[in-house]
């Protein structure tokens, strides 16, 4: 009889799709930081305003190098930590603009310009990542707070498309062409209105939750939404109570008022059987409070909420961000590894479905 091989399947889905994710993520930064040094810089520097701002944007992520030396655990709670602090970026924004005044000093830009070209890039990058569900440390490392306002995916078309257009736009054209700060400006304003427009659908998916929660007679500590998978419409859900969680999904196209909650156990008790509760503990601080316990035949999983499940299809889902307690060599590229697991046709059409609306 064929066995489940679950390391095997962890590493495969993981590499996968994980880094699909990073890619995109990156590729957001890097159009978005060489559209902001166009409209900056662009007129002195002509396309290397277009390359430093690439630049600026990506170095906050430079802290996914520290993987190399860390155990998963580790890399997971400390990413986005002193690379995305605000201290960090007023530091590494007067040096690097130090340095590329050095090296380009005979285009006679002002130091006040690469200042200016290198902190609003950075500090874009670490605000635009409180956006989604991993969140940042803003204020580490006096404060290891982190910073999540659950507003848009990690990875989201609408939200990247306008500054990608506009980079392959402004790469082929030449240094001289008269519109070319007009073209960096619209698709950063376009990405702006996008991020108002997650806004709006957020407060409506607040206000629906809000009065389910009283319609139900549903009892909360906290409750959290976030967007599902590459779109603001569809919204998931968990509602924390005393002994575990109400998970439910919102489309902003529901004609229904009524959300259907699923209830899910936290089995908080499970963490006994460790004899090495240290990475449960770290990742447990790491959830906020948002995570469930749980066993695959001799595999003690920590599940950690925020980063969602394909539940609007089959409630008892496994959840995308799922840790292997006692068998740490399956934790490879683990973030997002469990979100796409069965992603066939059927399971994108019904999801296109429940974006509709029901």
């Amino acid at each position: 009889m064929k066995t489940f091989d679950l390391l095997s399947f962890t590493k495969q889905t993981t590499l996968i799709f994980d880094s699909n994710f990073f890619i995109l993520d990156s590729l957001t930064h890097i159009v978005l930081g060489a559209c902001i040094g166009e409209v900056i810089a662009g007129k002195q520097l002509g396309k290397k305003a277009m390359l430093l701002g690439a630049i600026a944007q990506s170095i906050p992520d430079i802290d996914a190098v520290g993987s190399f030396w860390m155990n998963e655990a580790d890399d997971i709670v400390t990413h986005r930590s002193l690379t995305h602090s605000i201290l960090f970026a007023l530091m590494v924004s007067w040096l690097l603009a130090w340095v590329s005044h050095k090296i380009f000093h005979r285009n006679n830009v002002a130091m006040k310009k690469y200042l200016l070209l290198f902190s609003v890039n950075i500090f874009v990058h670490i605000f635009i990542d409180t956006f989604n569900a991993y969140g940042t440390e803003l204020l580490y490392p006096f404060n290891d707070t982190r910073f999540s306002f659950n507003l848009v995916f990690v990875a989201d078309p609408l939200f990247s498309i306008w500054p990608l257009i506009a980079f392959v736009w402004l790469l082929v054209a030449k240094s001289r062409y008269a519109y070319r700060k007009k073209i960096a400006a619209y698709a950063i304003a376009m990405s702006v209105i996008y991020a108002g427009y997650a806004f709006t659908n957020k407060m409506n998916i607040e206000r629906a939750v809000a009065y389910n929660l009283e319609q139900q007679h549903i009892a909360s500590e906290s409750y959290f939404t976030t967007p599902t998978i590459l779109n603001s419409w569809l919204w998931y859900i968990v509602v924390k109570q005393a002994d575990g969680y109400k998970i439910g999904y919102r489309s902003v196209f529901d004609k229904t008022n009524e959300i259907a909650f699923e209830e899910v156990k936290r089995n908080a008790s499970l963490i006994n059987q460790l004899d090495d509760k240290a990475d449960a503990l770290k990742l447990i601080r790491f959830s906020s409070g948002y995570y469930t316990m749980e066993k695959w035949n001799d595999t003690l999983v920590l599940n950690i909420l925020r980063f969602g499940q394909t539940g609007w299809q089959n409630p008892p889902a496994k959840f995308a961000f799922y840790y292997l307690l006692n068998k740490p060599e399956g934790n490879q590229l683990i973030i997002q590894r469990g979100r796409f697991k069965n992603m066939n046709r059927e399971r994108i059409s019904g999801f296109i479905k429940r974006v509709k609306g029901i």
